[in-house]
């Protein structure tokens, strides 16, 4: 994980090794859903590449960036749970 403040903008990246590209593509599926509950003011990209799961969050105010992040990360501990449950998380 890295955040950083620039340019008057928030932001913080996240990436996930998930061992396989169908793993991380069906967290990535699940999780795109959600859009952003204040998209003017919190952006995130998702991007899935060799088994992992890279998200990017850009957001005006350090605070909008936290709760969107936490969020974020709430939901991503429930999908992984939910592949290592029922899926074929290796």
């Amino acid at each position: 994980m890295e955040m950083m403040a620039t340019d008057g903008k928030f932001s913080a990246n996240l990436e996930v090794d998930f061992g396989s590209e169908e793993n991380a593509s069906i967290v990535h599926a699940a999780l795109a859903v959600d859009k952003e509950l204040q998209p003017d003011k919190v952006k995130r990209e998702m991007v899935v590449c060799d088994g992992k799961l890279s998200v990017s969050f850009e957001a005006v105010e350090a605070r909008f960036l936290r709760a969107s992040f936490s969020a974020f990360v709430d939901v991503l501990t429930l999908a992984t749970k939910t592949i290592e449950a029922f899926g074929k998380l290796k």
